[in-house]
């Protein structure tokens, strides 16, 4: 049956560009419906099928659907197959989720944008969301390397043109070829990983890799395979687009870009990692070097921002160190032989990939709405926008509390599955693994703590307090379609965080078939544990529930009354007194300055200054990592100007220009180089 509804879908989507504006979004929004619909049904019952017997579904014409695992596409290019896994699966269900919160948010949204923007580019936009998320199912699908990489070029282009979503800012389009360039190096180095695969077996397929791995050293091939699909993650120094390009792109697209877009790294690694036969502990310590460092820099370079999507793109860093913290214990607990730490660090690592898609959007929809009444995205300039925007201020308050693994939410859950496991692995190897395991601890520790010294800072400073700048806020501009979405999310948070095993069973049962470890039962190592933690959050929110409640009933009869605060005899208190997001940061800053490169731009007042003029302080912190990667995007720029000057608009120069390249051709054909 999908041999029908793929195509119709993917035909389907082009009608978007010619449909008239007042259904282009319901059109859109019932196209991303229908793919949903057709690859979450089988995606659920593959996922869940380790849990279940496939044959008690009842007989029924959709039963091909839900049971199906591959499906074959002939056409006139030769034959395309879709493959499902289990682990193809659960990123696809995950994926759909976002891309769904996605599209519903983007309606209220959008509507800001219905003066500014034509007809044609509010219908590219959503000709490019649909394209992203087809890009997105395809490469959780397909196995031979040369679709793989059209379809990753394709989740590459239309994520470029939804970034471009501005593109009249110019500091929006240099991030957008910024990003893009930075795409291709990691395409070309998937591509050399996949021409080393066929080299080895004759087949570029990721299919051919236990064979590739039974024959040859595994680290080499894995690393390349490694780096090409951390461009994509945000690894440090991987890292240096992931910063620009969220905050130029629209909330909605920022939240699926972080919460789904850039796990396609994840899951290509995770890909590679199934097929490999050796070498497991030189890789788990790759990874384990490589994720400590990438959570612990992008917590502290979020912590220095003022752009709150930048604080949150960092932020997407910072949880991306943490996944891969738990593949290299898995791939540790592989090298010792200790199933146990092999489970408890992959299914971390994969539940810590659907918490982060959950909270992270949740966060970038949040800010998008403060975005949406202020217009602005700079905490300096913010303050107070609990009473003003009380509803948005309690979803960005429970997603930085859940990013912050507090209990009794979603967060919590991944993060405790991975400290269990590296409390556990301290004495399942040598000395030197034991403190290699205590430092990994002590670094999530450390990571866990800037957590919530970031999302204090962010919050504290947008939404509590007084204004520090007089801005008129549209609470009206946050619609109710931009907050069902969020709601949608939050429950899930909630959900996981309160029901751990729903979502971990699964999980480590993927695990478990996948890495080939036996039946394990989960309640030897954390079902005991976090059945106690459901247990004690239930209780904290019945409490809370109930001094709420009580509170409400006391002060039912009563009229608030608003007030400054006491500043404890003085009277002339004003917003400027306040703690800036900056002021916050500052002694951290000051500790982490050879590595945030905190810069100061202010002209001191000497002695001579006797009625010294007015004084301005401009604080910059630049990204070490991103010195390189921007020279090459200057170069890059430079070359494109130059190149935008052959179109002259005159129609004699563009035949002089195709008669050059055909004596080019001539020429190279003539000295048999073609």
């Amino acid at each position: 049956m999908e041999q029908i509804f793929i195509p119709a879908a993917v035909l389907g989507s082009f009608l978007i560009l010619v449909v008239p504006g007042r259904l282009r979004y319901y059109y859109t929004l019932s196209l991303v419906l229908f793919v949903i619909l057709v690859t979450s049904v089988p995606a659920f019952f593959q996922f869940f099928s380790p849990l279940a017997d496939a044959s008690a579904i009842p007989v029924s014409p959709i039963r091909e659907v839900m049971t199906s695992t591959n499906w074959v596409f002939r056409g006139y290019l030769g034959e395309l197959r879709f493959t499902l896994d289990p682990l193809s699966a659960f990123f696809i269900l995950v994926t759909n989720f976002t891309v769904l919160t996605g599209i519903l948010y983007s309606r209220g949204y959008l509507k800001a944008y219905a003066k500014t923007k034509n007809p044609a580019q509010l219908a590219l936009h959503n000709f490019s969301y649909t394209w992203l998320h087809f890009s997105m199912l395809a490469v959780l699908t397909i196995r031979d390397g040369l679709s793989f990489l059209i379809a990753w070029e394709l989740m590459a282009v239309s994520s470029f043109m939804l970034i471009l979503f501005e593109a009249e800012k110019r500091a929006t389009l240099k991030t957008a070829v910024n990003y893009l360039i930075q795409m291709h190096i990691g395409f070309v180095l998937l591509l050399f990983a996949f021409l080393l695969t066929e080299a080895g077996t004759g087949v570029m397929s990721f299919d051919a890799l236990p064979a590739y791995f039974a024959n040859h050293s595994n680290t080499g091939l894995f690393l390349l395979f490694f780096a090409g699909f951390a461009v994509k993650a945000g690894f440090i120094p991987f890292h240096t687009w992931l910063p620009e390009a969220h905050p130029a792109a629209p909330s909605h697209v920022s939240g699926v870009m972080s919460g789904v877009m850039i796990k396609m790294g994840i899951y290509g690694i995770f890909r590679v990692l199934v097929s490999v036969q050796s070498d497991w502990y030189t890789i788990g310590l790759v990874i384990l070097i490589i994720s400590a460092f990438t959570g612990l820099l992008g917590i502290l370079f979020s912590i220095v921002q003022t752009d709150l999507k930048k604080i949150l793109a960092y932020s997407t860093i910072e949880n991306i160190g943490i996944i891969g913290l738990g593949m290299g214990l898995g791939c540790i607990g592989l090298a010792l032989h200790k199933p146990v730490l092999a489970v408890l660090g992959f299914t971390g690592s994969l539940l810590h990939v659907l918490n982060h898609s959950l909270f992270k959007s949740l966060l970038f929809y949040a800010s998008g709405s403060v975005y949406r009444a202020t217009h602005t995205r700079n905490i300096e300039e913010l303050g107070g926008l609990v009473h003003s925007l009380p509803r948005t201020a309690g979803l960005f308050l429970l997603g930085s509390s859940a990013i912050c693994a507090l209990p009794p939410l979603n967060g919590f859950i991944s993060e405790f599955l991975l400290y269990t496991g590296f409390f556990k692995g301290l004495g399942a190897g040598n000395e030197y693994l034991s403190i290699v395991f205590l430092v990994v601890i002590l670094t999530l520790t450390l990571i866990g703590g800037l957590a919530i010294f970031s999302f204090s800072r962010a919050f504290g400073i947008s939404f509590l307090g007084t204004p520090r700048k007089v801005i008129p806020i549209q609470a009206s501009a946050i619609t109710r379609d931009m907050i069902f979405p969020q709601l949608l999310i939050a429950f899930m948070i909630l959900g996981i965080g309160l029901m751990p095993l729903a979502a971990i069973s699964p999980i480590a049962s993927l695990v478990e078939t996948r890495f080939r470890l036996g039946p394990i039962s989960s309640g030897v190592f954390y079902g005991t544990s976090l059945n106690r933690i459901s247990l004690f959050g239930l209780i904290l929110i019945s409490i809370v529930t109930l001094i709420l409640y009580i509170r409400t009933l006391l002060l039912k009869n009563r009229k608030p009354e608003y007030g400054p605060t006491w500043g404890c005899g003085y009277t002339h208190a004003t917003s400027r007194q306040q703690y800036t997001g900056t002021s916050f940061a500052e002694n951290l800053a000051e500790l982490a300055q050879p590595v945030l490169r905190d810069r100061e731009e202010f002209r001191t007042i000497s002695n001579e200054d006797i009625f010294p003029r007015t004084r301005s302080l401009h604080q910059h912190t630049s990204d070490i990592f991103g010195r390189g990667i921007g020279k090459l995007t200057d170069l890059s720029w430079y070359v494109l100007k130059k190149l935008a000057r052959l179109q002259t608009g005159n129609i004699r120069h563009y035949v002089l220009y195709a008669f050059i390249f055909i004596l080019l051709i001539f020429a190279l054909l003539y000295l048999k180089l073609i």
